[in-house]
């Protein structure tokens, strides 16, 4: 709003004194009231302004698609010019007729001034606001791509964890003393397996997916490490099937999940608990501290990326508390279901 202020004062400036010079061949009016029209010539380029950036929206590039390009930019100058007849109306015309009412306006005088206004709204349509536009669809494009590069990185990140040799090396131990002591389990354990990559293939390059999406791929992966730590792991959830509708970003949840794992240990006697909720429009991820003994070095490499991604979706950030007990998540979910 004040860079239009600054703007209308700065235009209206301009074009006052221009209409001054051409018609007495000097920059400066007389008698002070003369300056009453530079305020009306204010006041009609702010409004004219204000109204351009609606324009704009109504005639951006992902709108009224089905019509040919020459109408849409027709109709859009159409609209334009329209508008500005409008407010020629309200802030010329009008405080002309109660101001000076004996004053008298030729038909020349009133097309000039009809015309000027109208070339006056477009040219600082075309050439202010749309040049406006054009920037924040730049700064929208270049938004969406570092989005897409986040998206990119956070799979490639799931996938070569999952794709690690020990994690294979683990997983292929586990694989190979259940199909000796419960054949039936092996072939759950497999099928764990494949659920997790598939997910993790299917996410795609999209920026968000279904919260329900996204607890297929880790309930198959908290169900396999959970094969694989017995009563040393514990997932519990805690999540309404309305929240299943919301948004998060791909294999979020997933990471913070693996992250737990990663730098906690368990036993049977102390297991890691996490648990995994939705309320007040966030996704919860909490666990139980226990530092292993080996610890791994943490890069927050995980937390950064979702960090990162959320800062491009939406104003709300990624909570992070630890405390000397728990270590707590909470991720925005980017829509509330219906109650």
């Amino acid at each position: 709003m004040i860079r239009k202020i600054a703007l209308a004062a700065l235009a209206a400036t301009a074009v006052f004194h221009v209409a001054v010079f051409i018609q007495y061949g000097t920059l400066w009016v007389g008698a002070l009231v003369g300056y009453q029209e530079l305020l009306l010539v204010f006041a009609f380029l702010l409004a004219t302004f204000w109204a351009h950036a609606p324009i704009a929206r109504v005639f951006g590039a992902d709108r009224l698609t089905r019509l040919p390009a020459s109408a849409k930019a027709l109709l859009e100058g159409s609209c334009v010019v329209l508008v500005s007849l409008v407010f020629w109306v309200v802030f010329f015309s009008l405080p002309q007729h109660f101001l000076v009412p004996s004053a008298e306006v030729t038909p020349k005088a009133l097309r000039v001034s009809l015309a000027v206004s109208a070339v006056l709204s477009l040219f600082f349509y075309y050439f202010v606001e749309r040049e406006h536009s054009r920037k924040n669809l730049a700064q929208e494009l270049v938004r969406v791509a570092q989005l897409q590069k986040e998206t990119f990185q956070a799979q490639l990140e799931a996938l070569k964890n999952q794709v690690d040799p020990h994690f294979l090396f683990n997983s292929l131990n586990v694989l190979g003393s259940l199909i000796h002591l419960d054949p039936d389990r092996a072939v759950q354990f497999l099928g764990q397996l494949s659920d997790v990559y598939r997910a993790l293939l299917d996410s795609g390059a999209q920026p968000l997916v279904p919260l329900g999406r996204e607890m297929a791929l880790v309930r198959a992966y908290a169900s396999l490490m959970e094969t694989r730590f017995g009563a040393a792991l514990r997932v519990e959830w805690n999540i309404a099937p309305a929240w299943e509708q919301a948004l998060v970003p791909p294999t979020a949840v997933q990471m913070l999940l693996e992250n737990a794992i990663k730098h906690n240990g368990s036993t049977t006697r102390k297991p890691l608990i996490i648990k995994v909720s939705a309320a007040e429009g966030r996704l919860v991820v909490e666990n139980n501290r226990q530092p292993r003994t080996d610890a791994v070095p943490s890069t927050r490499l995980g937390l950064q990326n979702i960090q990162r991604r959320y800062q491009h979706l939406t104003d709300r950030p990624v909570e992070i508390v630890p405390t000397a007990e728990a270590f707590v998540v909470r991720l925005p979910l980017l829509t509330t279901p219906a109650a």
